[in-house]
């Protein structure tokens, strides 16, 4: 049985420098940040193997089982953190949905990010800040948090894009990433936009996500981004002219008629 880890507070910080790994493999009830601030080997996330040396991010879910194979002595970084910030009102909610969309896309959970020369200086800027304010972490904790948000869009903007070629067109998980990412973006989540995008005709892609997913696409942009919205007001943190806003929805009313149709459809289920 995998060993799961729970954490209560909602950021950990922790720095450590390690020749061998100590931990079995484990999942957790956090997300968790990891860079390497040096060393190198392979970093095992659901029994994948992926090479990992000096400047690497990940991004590991709760359901993430991984473990670390270390070649050559790694100063790793942790940063840990609940779901209970990821809701709340944000004055730019870009980097929020930078990580709701890195969360939610499974090829984050596989990926070392390579960053830019020049991202990647600012990534490390990023985490010596964190590092200097995790020394007071009851008075910084919120700033902890913004930063994490910045390090979500540097990274949203390094995650190789699904690119439209023949090999990856039927790669069904390109496309949940591309919902995911797009979301907040009506207009690029039109039939004939994504069919575009992916190299296929506007009259395949539907039957074939409903072919692999048991769902028609349509609806599954409905209930995604019914989810979104109810995790936003149940929070109590967001009005419904910023949440129309933000997904681009018409108006407050608009908003009203998602959350009543997610209404009448939990109804239906009891």
């Amino acid at each position: 049985m995998i060993k799961r880890y729970v954490q209560f507070q909602p950021i950990v910080i922790s720095e450590f420098e390690v020749s061998k790994w100590q931990h079995p493999v484990h999942r957790h009830n956090h997300y968790e940040l990891i860079y390497i601030k040096n060393g190198s080997g392979h970093h095992i996330i659901n029994e994948i193997p992926i090479v990992y040396e000096r400047g690497n991010l990940f991004l590991i879910g709760p359901d993430d089982d991984h473990r670390f194979e270390i070649d050559e002595k790694t100063h790793f970084i942790y940063i840990k953190f609940t779901d209970i910030y990821i809701h709340q009102k944000e004055v730019n909610p870009r980097g929020l949905q930078y990580l709701e969309y890195l969360i939610k896309s499974r090829e984050t959970h596989f990926l070392g990010f390579n960053f830019m020369a020049n991202d990647q200086l600012i990534v490390e800027n990023i985490i010596a800040l964190i590092l200097s304010l995790n020394i007071n972490m009851l008075q910084n904790e919120a700033v902890i948090w913004t930063q994490i948000l910045v390090l979500s869009t540097i990274m949203q903007r390094n995650m190789p894009e699904i690119k439209s070629s023949a090999q990856r067109s039927k790669d069904i998980q390109a496309i949940f990433c591309y919902l995911h990412k797009y979301i907040y973006q009506p207009k690029n989540l039109k039939a004939n936009v994504m069919a575009t995008h992916f190299n296929l005709s506007e009259d395949y892609i539907g039957p074939y996500f409903k072919r692999n997913t048991g769902i028609t696409l349509r609806q599954y942009i409905h209930n995604y981004r019914q989810h979104l919205i109810q995790q936003r007001i149940e929070s109590g943190r967001f009005g419904l002219k910023q949440i129309a806003v933000e997904f681009g929805l018409v108006d407050e009313s608009h908003v009203s008629k998602v959350m009543q149709e997610s209404a009448k459809s939990k109804r239906r289920k009891m």
